[in-house]
């Protein structure tokens, strides 16, 4: 059992405190800007000063990975999909990559275990950790050592981001197959049964829901409660390496005192395991769209997290997350350009 990381420090109070008096003496109504004033708050304390700055260096990062879970039947595309995306990705042709010109983010992706590599592509895969990961329901998805190297990769991937200036991070997602990944995550860190959490992902019928389903509670029953109690022991046993990279990057965010911006039912499940790795990680957290797939709604509310946009997107990418940037921008701009009412006269 791998014991968490040190406790993650919470956001400044001071500063907080502080954007909520500003903003009450502005020249509006007393709380007439709602939630965008405590937004605006957040992004005070996640930066520690009052007034904010504006986010004008936000980024994606995408962690993509196969998963030999999808084999068996359980999404309504094939593995082969998985590498298209990525080039298309890195090509800057995806749906992650027009959302984020259009908003100017900045995106990029990283192979974590994709079933095959891209020679013409090689700064992607400098953090590759395997091929695919196993089957969960018949075999650990990896090792812990797999489990602790991809960790590592998303710390150092999360470090040398905000080196290079990152205000606010999106973990993006990509990868066939991730959504059942992602539900088995959420059934085991909530103990909560896999019709619960499970979502129709690609857009599977009902006979391919009910089998994605039994897959799920299947690993669940291979692995047990008391292996499914730590965090790290989770990832490796029904979790994928692209997913351990995620958590690794989430955390490291946080701990450096980056915020993180979560996209959809991927990422909350990767939020979820990063609160139970690195506790506090989640003060640094906000919600950026409600996923049409179940299990998000049951990972957020753990995390007390409200989504910001409710688009019935599921496209994942970090797309959802992407179109809730200028909501968060505009908290900063109502609470920086706005005068007090007291310099009104």
């Amino acid at each position: 059992m791998t014991q968490p990381i040190t406790l993650v420090a919470a956001p400044s109070n001071t500063a907080y405190a502080a954007a909520r008096q500003l903003s009450d003496g502005q020249a509006k109504p007393l709380g007439a800007l709602g939630e965008l004033e405590t937004l605006g708050a957040w992004v005070c304390a996640v930066q520690g000063a009052c007034p904010p700055r504006q986010l004008d260096d936000v980024r994606v990062v995408v962690f993509a990975g196969d998963h030999g879970v999808a084999t068996s039947g359980v999404s309504a595309y094939p593995t082969e999909i998985t590498a298209a995306m990525v080039a298309g990705i890195a090509g800057g042709h995806a749906g992650v990559s027009a959302l984020a010109a259009a908003n100017n983010v900045r995106v990029s992706v990283h192979d974590i275990a994709v079933a095959v590599d891209f020679p013409q592509l090689p700064q992607i895969g400098r953090h590759k950790v395997r091929h695919s990961s196993e089957p969960i329901h018949l075999a650990d998805a990896l090792t812990l050592a797999e489990v602790e190297q991809a960790l590592a990769a998303g710390d150092e991937i999360a470090a040398a981001e905000i080196a290079d200036g990152a205000q606010l991070l999106i973990a993006g997602d990509l990868g066939i197959g991730n959504t059942t990944i992602a539900a088995a995550l959420i059934a085991a860190t909530l103990g909560i049964s896999a019709a619960a959490v499970t979502g129709r992902g690609t857009g599977i019928d009902d006979t391919t829901l009910n089998h994605k389903i039994a897959v799920i509670d299947a690993a669940l029953d291979r692995v047990g409660a008391a292996r499914l109690a730590d965090p790290v022991d989770r990832l490796a046993a029904v979790g994928a390496a692209d997913f351990a990279a995620a958590v690794g990057f989430i955390a490291g965010a946080a701990r450096r005192g980056v915020p993180v911006l979560i996209d959809g039912v991927i990422a909350a499940a990767e939020a979820l395991i990063a609160e139970d790795y690195a506790p506090g990680t989640k003060a640094w957290l906000q919600a950026g769209h409600r996923s049409t797939e179940p299990g998000q709604a049951l990972a957020l509310d753990r995390l007390g997290l409200v989504p910001l946009v409710d688009l019935k997107l599921r496209l994942g990418e970090g797309s959802g997350a992407v179109v809730a940037v200028p909501i968060l921008r505009s908290a900063v701009a109502a609470l920086t350009g706005i005068a007090q009412l007291s310099d009104l006269g």
